[in-house]
C-alpha cells in the first residue's frame, strides 16, 4: 500500500512539474506564479491526506466523493496539459541531439525554448475537462434521461407485442445527497405508460442504511400491472469493506435484501417467477451478481432450472460480462438481458449515429445500450445514481422504458 502511495505521489508530482512548464511560458507574473504553486501545493497535500486517511471500515462517504471530485477536477486537465508538455519536450531533445551532432550547432542552450503555441493549445485543451468536470457535478449527476428502445424478438408470445419494461439500475442510494432531484426521478418513472419494472441492482454502496431515508420515496413508484422485480449488485454484498466481524457482515446483507421487500420491490436471487397475460407466459429470471472482475454468486443453471429454450425469458443479471462469457450461448437461449453495473463510467461522448465513447470500454466490451448475438439481446443501463466521483459529463443517468415488438 505504502508504495503504490509512493509511486501515485511521485506520478502526480510529474504532472505538477509540467502543468507549471505551460503556465510559467505564457504568464511571466512572478506573483502569480506564486500563488499558483501555494494553491497547487495545499489542494496537492489535502488530496494525498485525504486518500491516505480512507477508512475501510466507513466506506465511502459524501467526503471521499469530494476528495474525488477535486482531484479530478484538479489533476485531470493537469494530466492532459503534461501529455503535450511532455510530448513537446520529447521532441525539443530530438531538436537538441539533431543540432548538436548533425548541425555542430554552436547554440548556447542544448534545449531550444518552449513555444508558445504548445503550452496555450495544451491549457485551452485542458479547459474543456475542467469545466466539464465541474458542470458534472453541479448538473451532471441528476441529468436524468428516459430512453425509450424497441426490441423486437421472432419468438415473443402475441400476448406480450407491446409489453413496455422500465428498467432502473445502480441507485447507489449513499450517494444521494439531493431529496428534490430524487423526487423528480420517481416522477418521471411514474408518468411512463409502463407495464413492468425491473431493478438490475446496487441499491446501495455498501450499507443497508444507506437506503433507509429514502424508503418512502421508493416508496412512492407506483404499482405495476405485472409487479416490480429486482436483484443484486456486486455492492450489495459488502464485499469492498472492512467488518469487525463476519456475522456484522451478515446482518448487513440480510437487511440490504429486506430493503427491497419495504420498497415493493420482488428480489429474485437465483430464480424465476412468470407473468401471465391470455394464457401465455414470460419468464423474469434473476440472477445473483455474476461479473469477470467481481463477485460471482450468480448461478445461471439454478435460476432458470425448469425453463426451456422456447420459453420467452427476460433475464436481470446485473454485470454485463456475464451476458459476455456465459449467457449469450447459453443453450436455454435467453431472447432478453438486462444489465447495470458499468455506469458508462459517468463519463464520455455520446452523440447518437455519430460518436459513443467512455474509457471504461476497454475494460467492458458492452458498457452501455443495446448489444446483440443471433437472436439473443443485451441491454445495458446506464445508472441511476452514481459512485467515487460524484457526478456525471456525457454518460447521463438513466431511466430506460423498453418496448417489446413482436416481429
Amino acid at each position: 500500500m505504502l508504495f503504490r502511495l509512493v509511486i501515485i505521489v511521485f506520478f502526480l508530482l510529474i504532472v505538477e512539474f509540467y502543468s507549471f512548464q505551460a503556465i510559467k511560458t505564457l504568464i511571466k507574473t512572478k506573483s502569480f506564479l506564486i500563488g499558483y504553486q501555494i494553491i497547487s501545493l495545499l489542494l496537492f497535500i489535502f488530496i494525498v491526506y485525504s486518500f491516505s486517511k480512507f477508512d475501510r471500515k466507513v466506506g465511502q462517504t459524501h467526503q471521499s466523493m469530494l476528495t474525488m471530485g477535486i482531484f479530478l477536477i484538479v489533476f485531470v486537465p493537469k494530466m492532459l496539459v503534461a501529455f503535450f508538455m511532455f510530448a513537446e519536450d520529447f521532441f525539443r531533445v530530438i531538436t537538441g541531439v539533431s543540432q548538436y551532432f548533425i548541425n555542430n550547432s554552436a547554440q548556447n542552450t542544448f534545449l531550444p525554448n518552449r513555444r508558445k503555441f504548445v503550452s496555450t493549445m495544451a491549457l485551452g485543451l485542458a479547459a474543456i475537462p475542467f469545466v466539464s468536470l465541474i458542470y458534472g457535478i453541479v448538473e451532471g449527476k441528476y441529468n436524468f434521461k428516459v430512453l425509450k428502445p424497441t426490441l423486437t424478438f421472432s419468438d415473443l408470445p402475441d400476448a406480450f407485442d407491446g409489453l413496455k419494461i422500465i428498467q432502473i439500475s445502480d441507485l447507489h442510494s449513499g450517494s444521494f445527497d439531493n431529496a428534490e432531484k430524487i423526487e423528480y426521478a420517481i416522477d418521471l418513472i411514474n408518468q411512463q405508460e409502463a407495464d413492468l419494472l425491473l431493478f438490475t441492482g446496487d441499491i446501495v454502496n455498501t450499507f443497508a442504511t444507506e437506503m433507509t431515508p429514502w424508503i418512502g420515496t421508493f416508496n412512492r413508484i407506483k404499482k405495476f400491472q405485472y409487479g416490480k422485480f429486482s436483484i443484486l449488485g456486486n455492492h450489495d454484498y459488502g464485499e469492498y469493506l472492512d467488518w469487525d466481524s463476519a456475522q456484522a457482515k451478515a446482518d448487513n446483507f440480510e437487511a440490504i435484501k429486506n430493503t427491497h421487500q419495504e420498497i415493493g420491490f420482488k428480489l429474485l436471487l437465483n430464480e424465476h417467477t412468470f407473468i401471465e397475460k391470455q394464457d401465455q407466459k414470460l419468464a423474469i429470471v434473476g440472477v445473483e451478481n455474476w461479473g469477470k472482475h467481481f463477485k460471482k454468486a450468480g448461478d445461471l443453471s439454478l435460476a432458470s432450472d425448469g425453463l426451456s429454450k422456447n420459453d420467452f425469458k427476460i433475464l436481470m443479471s446485473h454485470d454485463p460480462s456475464h451476458w459476455e462469457y456465459e449467457v449469450q450461448n447459453d443453450e436455454k437461449h435467453f431472447q432478453l438481458t438486462l444489465s447495470g453495473h458499468t455506469h458508462g463510467m459517468q463519463f464520455g461522448i455520446e452523440i447518437p449515429g455519430w460518436i459513443k465513447w467512455s474509457p471504461v470500454q476497454f475494460a467492458y466490451k458492452q458498457w452501455a445500450g443495446l448489444y446483440q448475438n443471433i437472436g439473443r439481446q443485451l441491454y445495458v443501463n446506464r445508472g441511476f445514481g452514481f459512485h467515487a466521483y460524484p457526478g456525471r459529463v456525457g454518460i447521463w443517468p438513466e431511466i430506460t422504458v423498453i418496448t417489446l415488438k413482436k416481429g
